[in-house]
This record gives structure tokens, C-alpha cells and sequence, in this order.
């Protein structure tokens, strides 16, 4: 892999998929764990059809981010953020990974995949559309299994087409 392949980040809310996502691309399948934590930090490798390959980096919080700046920043082409929808208020998850990541997606590029709609449809995706114009935010946004391929492979083109 070369150091220079671009990147991608995926984080989100817990039980969102991060991980699943990340497997469901990728032609490889690592966790990277770090000596000093108990946490683990989900890695894989998309590749193309014209043979380009993207680094995927799964993280679920700010900290594990912080430790991996120097890694994830460069030639990183944006955030993908997975919203587990059955969750008690998964308005609020996406409002705090917004507001978490708020420094990174400012310098990248952001969409936005919610997951587990069929569970329920308390929160429909205008809900979401609504909050993030809010917020002075207008990403990509997708319903998204995150066990299909084609689901987080959509992700993935929006922010290359981002980018």
C-alpha cells in the first residue's frame, strides 16, 4: 500500500457499523490495535475498477481520531459518518459527531449514511436533511445497509465525486 494512497475515515454512532462498512468493501480486513489502549481502530483496503486503491480507517471517537491525525490527514478525501437510526436519539448522535469532527470536516469533505432505517421510522432522512441545514451543513446523505457493498460503496463515490 503506498503511503500516499488516499484515505477515508468512517466513524459513528455505536452498533452504526463502522466496522461491518468497512469489511463490506474492502479486499482486506485488519484491526490495527494500539499497546497503549483497549481500543480497536478498524482498517481496510477499496479498490477500484480503474485499480486506484483507498485506505479506509474505521474510528468511533474524537480521541482515536486525535491519535491518527498525522496518519489520516494526509491525502485523506473526507468523513464518512454512519447514524445508527434506532437508536433513543440518533439526531443527537449525528449533532455530536458533527460537532466532534466539526475541525476535520471542515478541512475534508463529509456524507452522511444512516443506517437500520428498516428497525424504524421514527427519523426519516428529511429529519436528518433538516438538522444539518441547521448546522450550515449539506452533505451527501443515504439510507445505507451497511452490510451491502453497493450501500457503502455509494458513500465512498459521493466523496470521491466530493473531492
Amino acid at each position: 500500500m503506498a503511503e500516499n494512497d488516499p484515505k477515508i475515515i468512517f466513524t459513528g454512532s455505536i452498533r452504526a457499523g463502522v466496522k461491518t462498512a468497512i469489511r463490506a468493501v474492502s479486499v482486506s480486513d485488519t484491526a490495527i490495535k494500539k499497546e497503549f489502549q483497549a481500543t480497536t481502530m478498524a482498517y481496510g483496503v477499496l479498490k477500484l475498477e480503474n485499480g486506484r486503491k483507498i485506505q479506509l480507517y474505521g474510528t468511533l471517537d474524537q480521541e482515536q481520531l486525535e491519535l491518527m491525525a498525522d496518519i489520516l490527514s494526509s491525502d485523506c478525501i473526507g468523513l464518512a459518518l454512519l447514524i445508527d437510526n434506532s437508536r433513543e436519539n440518533p439526531i443527537a448522535d449525528l449533532k455530536f459527531f458533527l460537532n466532534t469532527f466539526s475541525d476535520f470536516i471542515t478541512e475534508t469533505n463529509i456524507v452522511v449514511g444512516v443506517a437500520q432505517m428498516d428497525l424504524t421510522k421514527k427519523t426519516s432522512l428529511e429529519d436528518y436533511r433538516v438538522e444539518l441545514k441547521s448546522m450550515s451543513l449539506n452533505p451527501p446523505l443515504f439510507e445505507v445497509d451497511v452490510r451491502q457493498k453497493k450501500d457503502i460503496s455509494l458513500l465512498v463515490q459521493a466523496l470521491l465525486s466530493l473531492h
